[in-house]
């Protein structure tokens, strides 16, 4: 969960930096009001670049591409998204980009 726009971009920055060109594309369900939306798409992306894992070590880039299923629930305050709460497979996710068996 991220609390705070710039909080979320701070995240999804750091988190795909491994993966520069990961965008979404499709959102292919969309609902909600109010305080409450839901929302799924489909991301993808090619890790590209070293994967920071800790402690100064990183994964080498497989160059394979990932396709992944998510979902999204935000809670709007005023018309600006204070929570989100992301979801994904990891495990498949860590599969499609040849990180583990």
């Amino acid at each position: 969960m991220t609390q705070g726009i710039d909080v979320h971009i701070a995240d999804l920055s750091a988190m795909f930096v491994y993966a520069p060109d990961t965008r979404i594309k499709v959102h292919p369900i969309r609902f909600g009001d109010g305080k409450y939306t839901a929302v799924t798409g489909v991301f993808e992306g090619t890790f590209t670049k070293p994967m920071p894992i800790g402690n100064g070590k990183f994964i080498q880039p497989t160059g394979k591409a990932v396709k992944m299923p998510m979902a999204t629930v935000g809670v709007w305050e005023n018309g600006v998204m204070i929570e989100e709460h992301l979801f994904w497979d990891n495990q498949t996710y860590l599969k499609q980009i040849g990180v583990i068996n």
